[in-house]
């Protein structure tokens, strides 16, 4: 089984491989930057094939492109995390549709797409995926949109169809504006306050290895098709997980809670519901 994972040297991307390695997949791997990808562990350990979508050439058969793969995990977003950009809506959301419909035109048969929780937009509480999507910015809104012109490719073509929507994640290689990378940053320069917002907001974290893993789980099987929340289900307030961080790490600095205001672009209490995702990791 051959396994095209696109956006292979992101954030994501590098733990996607290294999990598909794991279980001895034989991976097709690809992203615009063949130089970063060729310091990777998994470079010389799956075939690298460097594209970069904005040379996307539609008369061009990607799915022989890409030596014909089984399975598609598509990762590849572009411009985050500027979440108000009309980037997202403009160009990525054309370029990306027109590039998966190729894919799917010339022959792929199995498709998984990673969304995001901004979907839900301001919506509180407990997600589930069978909830009216409310996106409230520019990225949210392009890939709900996504996700809804890929549905309506499935009345065309017969394929299987994953959209795992992404809800918070932590660990190495994040970016470095990420809340976790701020704080060890602040550490490391021996900093003796923290400014951070009034961390009273809830979400739902999860270490990327295990947002990584349920998305090889949920691309692997055909039984749970459609939107699946790729989630913990634990709510937890944003002030509680950094607490519990400087725990772990047995690490102290004093919270200045309240410096940043709370963002405007997503509710102050949400999480995923994992009753779908379930069904497939057990």
């Amino acid at each position: 089984m051959k396994v095209l994972v696109t956006g292979a040297t992101g954030f994501i991307g590098n733990y996607v491989v290294e999990e598909l390695l794991r279980r001895r997949r034989n991976v097709i791997a690809s992203s615009s930057n063949e130089q970063k990808a060729s310091k990777t562990e998994w470079y010389g350990k799956i075939i690298y094939i460097p594209f970069d979508l904005e040379n996307f050439d539609d008369s061009i058969n990607y799915y022989e492109f890409f030596d014909r793969p089984d399975i598609h995990i598509h990762l590849a977003w572009e411009g985050l995390p500027n979440y108000k950009s009309s980037f997202h809506e403009e160009i990525n959301l054309p370029r990306h549709f027109a590039f998966l419909t190729n894919l799917i035109r010339n022959g792929l048969t199995d498709l998984t797409v990673t969304g995001t929780c901004f979907e839900y937009g301001m919506q509180e509480g407990n997600l589930k995926e069978d909830m009216a999507a409310r996106p409230g910015n520019p990225y949210g809104r392009a890939k709900d949109r996504l996700r809804k012109e890929l549905e309506k490719l499935k009345d065309q073509y017969d394929f299987s169809f994953k959209w795992v929507r992404l809800f918070y994640m932590y660990g190495k290689g994040q970016n470095a504006n990420s809340l976790l990378s701020q704080l060890e940053k602040a550490l490391a320069e021996g900093e003796e306050v923290f400014n951070m917002s009034g961390g009273e907001q809830v979400r739902d974290f999860l270490p990327v290895s295990v947002v990584a893993e349920n998305i090889v789980k949920i691309s692997l099987q055909k039984k749970v098709e459609g939107i699946i929340n790729n989630s913990s289900g634990e709510p937890v307030t944003v002030k509680s997980f950094v607490e519990s961080y400087l725990q772990k790490i047995n690490k102290r600095i004093i919270l200045n809670l309240g410096f940043y205001p709370y963002p405007d672009y997503e509710p102050m209490a949400f999480w995923g519901d994992t009753t779908k995702l379930k069904k497939v990791l057990y």
